[in-house]
């Protein structure tokens, strides 16, 4: 592993780690309106929300890195209090782009983009009409971190407005493939959160897991489970007893599956078509030193499919 000291880097190879580093991260296109009615539009990258009573979001714009001089964005929530935060989404991300050039301050970053801009209720900067998420906000406290180059300005804002298309949400939650957000990463990358990108892990606020104290010694040191699937393992609030591991095996054992092929190469292709049915099945009639491999890669597979009580069942069957 490298180690780096940052008081003896330059400050664009620690942007370039922090950057790199931390993400995806999720982009703010802050609206702003200066005190001579000038429209300023640009994205931010360090952004996240910090509260719901009230609710409250916070980004940087911070100082710029050639010079250290402040950007409009900054400099009219300082004249007005008040800005416009939406989230950025696939259809758009190349128009917000744009919308991130050095542009003279009385450049209009909307005609630029070509964004559309539209009336908000309560504050004075326009809202993004393409964007199917916006936050009016009331600008709470700026925190300044710095007055050298690249030096960041926590802008603390309170939302005093959602507005949310309505073809995003489902059963009140917003649908991520729906939304199709993009976020930061380094250099000239992002991340599309949509797709195979999304899975689901189910939040411990109320069935809380045995942890990975309580794991088997031969499963916690396993060479072949990765992090991710211990956990998937620990979040299980009760480890299944024998019963459940006789009435297992006798179901597969009994009830052999259709165009079943008993073969290695068979074995494999069925772990590509995620057909958990005969990867199991293989797995438990297979009378060779191959056993617990093909147990572990069954395990494997059935944990990818949410299936976790099978995996510790599938776990528990290697010698």
């Amino acid at each position: 592993m490298l180690h780096f000291n940052p008081i003896e880097m330059s400050v664009p190879e620690v942007h370039r780690l922090l950057v790199g580093g931390i993400g995806p991260r999720p982009i703010a296109l802050v609206s702003t309106i200066s005190n001579d009615g000038i429209f300023n539009l640009a994205p931010y990258s360090f952004f996240n929300t910090f509260g719901a009573n009230p609710p409250m979001v916070a980004f940087s714009p911070a100082r710029r890195g050639s010079n250290g001089t402040l950007k409009d964005t900054y400099n009219n929530l300082i004249e007005t209090g008040e800005c416009v935060i939406q989230s950025v989404t696939f259809d758009i991300v190349s128009q917000v782009s744009i919308a991130s050039g050095e542009y003279p301050s009385d450049v209009d970053e909307f005609l630029k983009s070509g964004l559309t801009p539209i009336d908000s209720d309560i504050v004075k900067p326009k809202r993004v009409k393409e964007s199917p998420f916006q936050m009016e906000c009331i600008l709470k406290q700026m925190i300044n971190l710095g007055d050298k180059n690249a030096s960041g300005n926590l802008a603390l804002c309170e939302v005093v407005r959602f507005h949310v298309a309505e073809d995003v949400i489902v059963n009140g939650t917003i649908e991520p493939n729906l939304i199709d957000l993009v976020s930061r990463m380094s250099a000239n990358y992002y991340c599309r959160a949509s797709g195979d990108a999304i899975f689901q892990l189910e939040q411990p606020n109320v069935k809380i897991g045995i942890g990975l104290d309580q794991l088997p010694e031969a499963i916690r040191n396993s060479k072949f489970l990765t992090g991710y699937e211990l956990g998937r393992l620990a979040s299980i609030q009760k480890v299944p007893d024998e019963m459940q591991l006789e009435n297992f095996v006798k179901q597969f054992k009994d009830e052999k599956p259709m165009l079943y092929e008993n073969d290695k190469m068979a074995f494999q292709r069925y772990l590509r078509l995620k057909d958990l049915v005969k990867v199991i099945h293989f797995s438990l009639n297979i009378d060779s030193s191959e056993k617990n491999n093909c147990l572990t890669k069954s395990a494997k597979l059935a944990i990818e499919l949410d299936q976790i009580d099978t995996a510790w069942l599938l776990l528990m069957l290697q010698s």
